[in-house]
Formats: C-alpha cells, sequence, structure tokens
C-alpha cells in the first residue's frame, strides 16, 4: 500500500518573482505581472495530471497595499481579466474556486465577481485557493477571536475558523525566486508542512516544476516532531 504521507493532496506556492523576471529583461513590471497570470494558468490547467486536490496561491497579501499606487492598480486589472476570461474553463474543468483572506474589501466589482465565480464554481472537484489581502497574522487573530465567542480558545477551536478550514491539510509550501521566508502566509498552517525553495522566476515556473517538487516531496519523511 503506497504511504499517505508521500502524495501531495495540499499545496501552497508564494509566487515571487515577477518583477524581477521584468526587469532582467528591461520590461516593465506590469509585463511581468502579466507573465505570472500565464503560469498560473498552466498550472492550474495542468492539475489534473497530479495528486494535488488543492492549490493556494498567495495572489496580493495585506502588505502589497504599500506598493506604487499603479502596480497595485496593475494587479487589481489582472485579476478582473483573470477571473472573467477563465471562469468558463473553471467549471469546464471541475474547479472550485475558494478564497483567503478579507478579500471582501477589495473593489466593489471585483467582489461581485468573486462571488460569482465563488458561486459558479461551488461543485468543483479540485480547489484553487486564491491568497487575497491576505495576510497570516490576521486570520490567525480572526480565528481566535471567533474561538474566544465561543467559548475556550483550543487549536482545534482557532482551525475551525481559519480561512483554509474547508480545505485539506497544508501538505508542501513552496517559494519561487530564491528567497526563503514565509511573508507572513499561512503561519499556522505550516506548522508541519515540508517546505522546497527554488531559484525559478515565478513566470518561468511550470507544471513539470511542480512535478518536480511533488516527486521530492514523495521521498520525504514527515515524522511530525517524532523520531
Amino acid at each position: 500500500m503506497a504511504n499517505a504521507d508521500a502524495v501531495a493532496r495540499h499545496v501552497a506556492i508564494i509566487m515571487d518573482g515577477n518583477g524581477r523576471w521584468a526587469k532582467a529583461r528591461h520590461l516593465p513590471r506590469a509585463v511581468g505581472h502579466q507573465r505570472g497570470v500565464e503560469a498560473v494558468r498552466k498550472l492550474v490547467r495542468g492539475l489534473k495530471d497530479t495528486s494535488v486536490e488543492c492549490l493556494t496561491l498567495y495572489a496580493f497579501s495585506t502588505e502589497n497595499w504599500r506598493r506604487p499606487q499603479d502596480e497595485v492598480g496593475d494587479l487589481m486589472n489582472l485579476m478582473r481579466k483573470f477571473v472573467k476570461s477563465d471562469l468558463p474553463e473553471f467549471i469546464a474543468n471541475d474547479v472550485k474556486l475558494h478564497i483567503l483572506g478579507d478579500w471582501r474589501a477589495l473593489a466593489p466589482d471585483i467582489v461581485e465577481m468573486l462571488e460569482d465565480a465563488l458561486a459558479k464554481t461551488a461543485g468543483g472537484s479540485r480547489t484553487l485557493a486564491v491568497a487575497l489581502n491576505y495576510g497570516a497574522q490576521g486570520e490567525i487573530a480572526r480565528a481566535a477571536a471567533r474561538a474566544a465567542a465561543e467559548g475556550e480558545i483550543t487549536p482545534e477551536a482557532i482551525e475551525r475558523h481559519l480561512d483554509t478550514a474547508p480545505l485539506p491539510p497544508l501538505d508542501l509550501l513552496i517559494r519561487t525566486s530564491g528567497e526563503v521566508r514565509l511573508s507572513n502566509f499561512l503561519l499556522w498552517q505550516c506548522a508541519y508542512a515540508e517546505m522546497m525553495f527554488t531559484e525559478v522566476l515565478w513566470p518561468d515556473f511550470t507544471p513539470a516544476h511542480l512535478h518536480d517538487a511533488l516527486d521530492a516531496f514523495a521521498r520525504r519523511e514527515r515524522r511530525y516532531g517524532g523520531r
């Protein structure tokens, strides 16, 4: 019988390197973000050939609002275009959308588009979770407050109120571009997740890179604090 721990059901990715990819090619940062969206599209299409039941992507953090206003605007417009253009494909490929973070604080038209996408993909068997206006410290604080309102604050009570509560436990976290930090992403969920860091910039990350990461994950021994 195959070892269940060798199969990554839930993979999360910190998609880093769009700006550096563009700079290296003397292109505007907006082009790097556009190519990053293309990388997302190819990866989602390739999920059907993997063990992954849920792919979680760090798309926009609560700290990203500090970026120049024109770059934030470009990112929001890319989000609009991505949801509008790819929703039919999500539905056709049985992909369910899930959103992490305080996404209802985004522009009203984006919120409306996301609500529509969530409703139309609710029956999907494979999940694409997108972190929008997300910060893990804020997520944990919100979950702890909700747990306290119900009674005793325990790890189990907090987990029930995390944005990831409906998702499988996180197995593997990948960060692209060579940076080795979590950047306030899924801090609670990473407690016993495996982590991989690659020098590949996000626009160059392909389904083949994901397959390599899943193969490497399958060779790791997960002990969860035991020997």
